[in-house]
């Protein structure tokens, strides 16, 4: 785990590298001072020679100006490279993300992955801040303040020796026990973040059921949970404060009471136990540092697995060794292809499944839900690949295509297809980048989406909200409809597009198709019928097999799945009659 992260450090090792440097010079400042104050009591105030102590008091001067600067120095490094590790750990992540399969993301949650994105990498940069400085410099400052509290009085000094394993001790009793709380938390972190997603995505559907009080309890009842586990994780680390008080208190008594009998006795001067006491403070105080560290590498261990997690998950999609970069044509062949989400033989969601579409062809797929259709379209573009069989795009084995060669061919447009913010330019651009407007425009026309866009008034520059939350479902539907066919592909995949989409506007979108992209195979998921009633074949799709296919008037005759929705729907329209 440890090398996995340390990869992340980058063009940031020189700012790593520079804190501790620093550091060390500043402890060593900070060391010197009660050294050169033992010397100014002892030499100095104790004769009355004041030459020695304003010559003393001016290096004691010195030595502090320079413990700042080198203290500022650190900070600003320490912060410049933890700030970085941070940007680097998220970037990698991200980017590694971007190459999931729907699989992978399904394995974490989105919820899951924007926690590790944010909570946990925040985690992690706090922690690595606190390891290039203070664990630098709480182990310096107790090694060399020991090494002259030994130089000053060795027998007093071993009061140290033995507060320093009752310290460590006690820490790892506190750690070992507050971290398995941690892991749950973060876990809970996770739950919590997919309860206030789905909340905000889904607010027009929560108010317009009148369950905000149902939300807020399911709110509620998570971040209760949060407070629980944390508070009993905090209740173990608040211990830390209470036996670093009693060890350095008791510390600092001993000193004192052993301290003064030997000034009595003249075997130790007061300026040797002032100087004494001071490196007690400086030795207890890094041993208090060092446990505020093991606390926050305590808490950042949790999220530092997490993370790992991700940066270490690899793709169950990847190019072959001999990538082909170009596709022929769009025609389609599944050759006896069974698929399972979970790999499991006993629970396929396709069966036997078996056809052969020519490219140019129009494909309408019906069928119920849970029937399989959306499943099937998906392993065309390769976001899964398939249990066993094979599927051929222009003759060739999709897992023989560079994955983004063969996704630049294949255009999909869900059902719950997605806007981003920016205009609606951007949005259609998408498709291509380097589109000029007259292309956005064609297409716009095609996909019948130009004629309400005209009428915003700021037309193709009229900002989307997140989501598309400021245009109605069919506007939506209609403009990323347009978006695909801006790809210009060799097959088009409509996933139940339509469904928020009049009949006329669903006519003239299939008549602009037929005209317009001939040579483009389409397959066209729907509920009516009278979206893929002009098809060249129709899928019949039942619990993941194929029952039939043909075109609408032999379904009609033989088919009873097809004859079944024909006869409801023609119901439904003579009842709106």
């Amino acid at each position: 785990m440890i090398k996995r992260l340390a990869k992340c450090v980058g063009e940031y090792k020189k700012d790593t590298i520079l804190a501790p440097v620093f550091v060390t010079f500043e402890v060593i400042m900070e060391v010197i001072v009660p050294f050169l104050m033992a010397q100014i009591i002892d030499n100095g105030i104790s004769k009355g020679n004041l030459g020695y102590i304003s010559k003393m008091g001016i290096v004691l001067v010195m030595c502090t100006i320079f413990s700042l600067f080198f203290g500022m120095q650190s900070g600003r490094y320490a912060a410049k490279a933890s700030a970085g590790y941070a940007k680097n750990v998220r970037r990698e992540m991200y980017y590694n993300i971007q190459s999931f399969s729907f699989s992978d993301i399904e394995k974490f949650s989105s919820a899951s992955l924007v926690t590790r994105l944010t909570t946990d990498v925040t985690n992690v940069q706090n922690s690595y801040q606190m390891i290039i400085r203070i664990l630098v410099r709480s182990p310096l400052m107790l090694i060399f303040s020991l090494i002259m509290a030994f130089n000053l009085n060795a027998k007093l000094a071993l009061v140290f020796l033995v507060a320093i394993p009752f310290l460590g001790f006690g820490l790892y009793l506190i750690i070992t026990n507050a971290h398995p709380i941690f892991e749950k938390v973060f876990r809970t972190y996770d739950h919590l973040n997919n309860v206030v997603q789905e909340n905000i995505s889904g607010i027009r559907v929560v108010k317009s059921y009148v369950r905000e009080e149902h939300e807020k309890s399911k709110f509620g009842e998570v971040s209760t949970k949060i407070y629980s586990d944390f508070s009993k994780a905090e209740k173990l680390l608040a211990f830390n404060s209470p036996l670093m008080q009693f060890t350095m208190y008791t510390c600092i008594l001993l000193i004192s009471w052993f301290g003064a009998k030997m000034i009595v006795g003249s075997t130790m001067t007061i300026g040797q136990l002032m100087s004494l006491l001071a490196y007690a403070a400086q030795i207890l105080m890094s041993l208090m540092m060092l446990s505020m560290v093991f606390v926050m590498i305590t808490i950042s261990r949790a999220s530092a697995e997490r993370i790992v997690e991700v940066l270490d998950e690899k793709s169950g999609l990847h190019n072959p060794e001999q990538p082909i970069y170009e596709v022929p044509n769009g025609c389609v062949n599944f050759e006896n292809v069974d698929f399972s989400y979970t790999d499991d033989k006993n629970k396929l969601c396709l069966k036997k499944i078996d056809i052969s579409i020519k490219a140019g062809e129009t494909i309408g797929i019906i069928g119920g839900t849970g029937s399989a259709k959306t499943t099937f379209v998906q392993l065309i573009p390769r976001l899964y690949d398939v249990s066993s069989g094979n599927i051929l795009v222009g003759g060739v084995d999709v897992r023989k295509y560079d994955i983004q060669a063969l996704r630049d061919e294949v255009a999909m447009v869900l059902q719950k297809n997605v806007l981003f913010s920016g205009t609606i330019k951007e949005n259609l651009r998408w498709g291509n980048k380097d589109a000029s407007d007259d292309e956005l425009i064609r297409v716009c026309k095609l996909a019948q989406a130009d004629d309400f866009i005209a009428k915003f008034p700021h037309k193709y520059d009229t900002y989307i909200e997140q989501g598309g939350s400021n245009v109605s479902g069919g506007q939506k539907q209609r403009i990323c409809i347009a978006r695909a066919l801006l790809k210009k592909p060799k097959i088009l995949i409509l996933d139940d597009s339509t469904s928020a989409i009049d009949t006329k506007t669903d006519a003239l979108i299939r008549i602009a198709f037929k005209e317009e992209i001939p040579s483009t195979t389409k397959l066209i998921i729907a509920q009516r019928i009278s979206s893929v009633e002009d098809a060249d074949k129709i899928i019949i799709m039942d619990a993941g097999r194929i029952d039939a296919i043909g075109t609408h008037d032999e379904l009609l005759k033989t088919n009873k799945i097809y004859q079944e929705v024909y006869t409801s729907q023609m119901k439904g329209v003579e009842t709106n009659e």
